[in-house]
């Protein structure tokens, strides 16, 4: 049996729900991946209002939709990183508050186990986003970066994230970071250290994206095999890289999505250089049954052409697993 396709409303909050819903059903969709923006799903609400999370169900039935995660990045990644005015725009007003950095931090934190608790009530076992990063600012190691400032930047990452994480645990629910730059984790190097950090916490995994890993020349279908029993969700998502040089490299030389000087865009599924098939093929090995859930992004295509033939191709895509050897027949004993 194939897997559910399901889109991630993020890039679609400017959308009442209802709208995105019949949309989405009208595409081929099996469900929505709710963001926590926008009226998509509101965490304070699905904890204080009796009846939000069944009318949330009931909205999504009423288009044959089902649901399986939702997803609150935009304040997870708050939670680590280092506080300044970007964050302002992403986050809810309880959230900022006053703008404090640590206070920031914190109530983000608080958030972040508050959306456990909403997903547990909603009736969904993961919840997906981001946890920010205190040394994403160190990457490129000039002037020198200390490899102490390195580690306590991992070590801030475990002291404010496992109460988080002992929370989600204690109400069945698993955290799936999108492994991304600006994350504590950006790669298969960071994603085992970070794992090390908190000691391989179990309501700790991945919502595991290929598209931030492509363009940066790391191994997508090992991730898979590497971080096989941490997968907790997938996002299909393509990207573009350039085969030659261009004007702005891997790091984006502050140009926008878009901008054709570009080494590298996210684009539609199936128009980039992602290898789907070998995605699904390292799925089948690790048993990953869960949804299979486009992200889309493209800025050179229209959105809803975009969304209805990502559904397509994830469907003309994903195939089950053989429960047999094909060269079976072969054996003299099976023929006798």
């Amino acid at each position: 049996m194939s897997r559910p396709v399901t889109l991630f409303t993020g890039q679609w909050a400017d959308l009442p729900l209802e709208t995105l819903a019949e949309k989405a059903s009208g595409w081929g969709y099996d469900g929505l991946e709710l963001a926590c923006w926008g009226d998509h799903f509101d965490v304070r609400r699905a904890l204080t209002e009796d009846g939000y999370c069944e009318q949330k169900r009931e909205l999504l039935a009423k288009h044959d939709l089902k649901i399986w995660a939702i997803s609150n990045h935009l304040v997870g990644q708050a939670v680590c990183d280092r506080i300044d005015g970007r964050h302002k725009s992403i986050l809810p007003a309880h959230v900022w508050g006053d703008g404090d950095p640590a206070g920031v931090n914190l109530r983000a934190a608080e958030e972040m186990i508050e959306t456990g608790r909403a997903a547990e009530k909603l009736g969904v076992c993961v919840v997906n986003g981001f946890t920010g990063s205190s040394i994403w600012h160190l990457l490129y190691a000039f002037p020198p970066v200390d490899p102490t400032d390195i580690q306590q930047g991992f070590d801030d990452f475990a002291i404010r994230w496992k109460p988080i994480l002992d929370q989600y645990q204690d109400a069945g629910v698993g955290f799936g970071l999108e492994v991304h730059p600006t994350e504590i984790a950006f790669d298969i190097a960071s994603t085992e250290r970070a794992l090390d950090a908190i000691d391989n916490h179990p309501a700790f995994g991945f919502n595991y994206d290929p598209s931030h890993f492509g363009y940066q020349g790391v191994d997508y279908v090992e991730f898979i095999r590497r971080f096989a029993e941490k997968i907790f969700h997938v996002h299909m998502k393509d990207v573009w890289w350039s085969p030659v040089g261009t004007e702005a490299g891997v790091f984006g030389g502050h140009t926008d999505f878009g901008d054709d000087r570009r080494a590298w865009d996210f684009r539609s599924l199936g128009r980039g250089q992602i290898d789907f098939e070998e995605i699904i093929r390292q799925l089948n090995r690790i048993g990953y049954q869960g949804p299979l859930s486009v992200e889309w992004e493209d800025i050179g295509m229209d959105r809803e052409h975009g969304a209805s033939e990502a559904c397509d191709f994830v469907r003309a895509v994903d195939f089950p697993p053989s429960d047999v050897a094909f060269d079976r027949a072969f054996d003299k004993e099976v023929q006798a």
